[in-house]
């Protein structure tokens, strides 16, 4: 494999679809925090919290909302062997919440969107593939692997594992 590194570093994230009957929350993300347009909550899990308590505690920091449903639904990954990066996110739908929304969110204006019109809105293309896996029946895996200084995909894998 091209460039192929022997040191390899994990990046572990999350990210929580939140759904409210057939609404789901979605921020807007300005150009200057990265992956700017439309996204559900989420972020770096810390040392040494649990994947799910990351997820749980993005959604309280992004939104200003606790989870008290979650469920996790599949795993994304994108490694890109010339600088020995696996990056990994987690994925969780929250069905039930308690709180009120942030007046002024940290990572960009917060809406409640009809799924049936969420794609409709203006989000990265690894986002939108991704929105329909989290209300399907089961859990997925997608899986990139892929040079970023040239954004090539050397390799791609998506599976949903039904119940």
């Amino acid at each position: 494999m091209i460039g192929l590194t022997t040191e390899v570093t994990h990046k572990i994230y999350t990210m929580c679809m939140i759904q409210d009957g057939s609404k789901v929350l979605l921020m807007n993300r300005p150009n200057r925090k990265g992956f700017p347009g439309y996204i559900a909550p989420g972020g770096k899990v810390e040392f040494p919290e649990s994947i799910v308590n990351g997820a749980i505690r993005e959604v309280k920091e992004e939104t200003g909302l606790t989870v008290t449903e979650i469920v996790f639904k599949g795993i994304d990954e994108y490694c890109d062997p010339s600088q020995g990066l696996r990056y990994m996110v987690f994925n969780y739908l929250a069905t039930a919440t308690e709180g009120d929304l942030l007046k002024n969110p940290p990572e960009g204006e917060l809406l409640w969107v009809d799924m049936k019109e969420a794609l409709n809105l203006p989000m990265q293309d690894w986002f939108k593939r991704r929105f329909p896996l989290f209300f399907e029946p089961g859990t997925f895996e997608v899986s990139f692997v892929w040079l970023a200084d040239t954004d090539e995909t050397l390799e791609a894998t998506i599976k949903s594992y039904g119940v």
